[in-house]
C-alpha cells in the first residue's frame, strides 16, 4: 500500500491558460496544476478537423501517381469540443479530472521531482521545463469569453 493520501493524489487545476491559432479552430491549452505541475494539449473543433482533410486532400493531390485522399494523423494530443470557449474548455479539463483520464489525455511538459530515485518515472510525455515556461510567461494568451 502506498504511503500517499488521497490528497496528494488528486490533482487540481490551478490557471488554465489558451492560445487560439490563427485559423480560429484550435488552441493550445496549458493547465497548471497546485502543485506547480503544467500540463499541455490541443483543443480542436471539427473544423479543425474538417481542415485538416481538406489540407491532406491537396498536398496528396499534388503528389504525381498517388490517389487524392482525406485524411487526418494527430500526433499531439486533441481534445476536440464543439466550441473554443473557455468555459467550455475549463468544464472539460474539470471533467477529464474527475474522469481520473486527464494524465493520460494531456502531455506533462514539467520536469518530475523524485523523492526516492528508486520510483519509476511516469509514463507520459515529458517536454522541457524551460520551454513551458518561457510559453507561459511570454506567449500564451488567454481567450476571452
Amino acid at each position: 500500500m502506498s504511503n500517499h493520501s488521497i490528497a496528494d493524489i488528486v490533482i487540481v487545476p490551478e490557471e488554465i491558460l489558451c492560445e487560439r491559432h490563427e485559423e480560429g479552430d484550435a488552441c493550445d491549452v496549458l493547465v497548471r496544476m497546485e502543485d506547480g505541475t503544467v500540463y499541455t494539449a490541443l483543443f480542436a473543433t471539427l473544423s479543425y478537423i474538417h481542415r485538416q482533410l481538406s489540407l491532406t486532400w491537396l498536398v496528396t493531390d499534388s503528389i504525381p501517381h498517388t490517389p487524392p485522399v482525406r485524411y487526418a494523423v494527430l500526433d499531439t494530443p486533441h481534445i476536440i469540443v464543439e466550441e473554443l470557449r473557455l468555459e467550455i474548455i475549463e468544464d472539460t479539463i474539470d471533467n477529464l479530472v474527475a474522469q481520473d483520464v486527464f494524465e493520460s489525455l494531456f502531455t506533462r511538459v514539467t520536469e518530475y521531482e523524485r523523492t526516492d530515485p528508486r520510483d519509476a518515472p511516469p509514463q507520459s510525455k515529458l517536454a522541457t521545463q524551460a520551454i513551458a515556461q518561457a510559453v507561459i510567461e511570454e506567449v500564451l494568451v488567454l481567450i476571452d469569453d
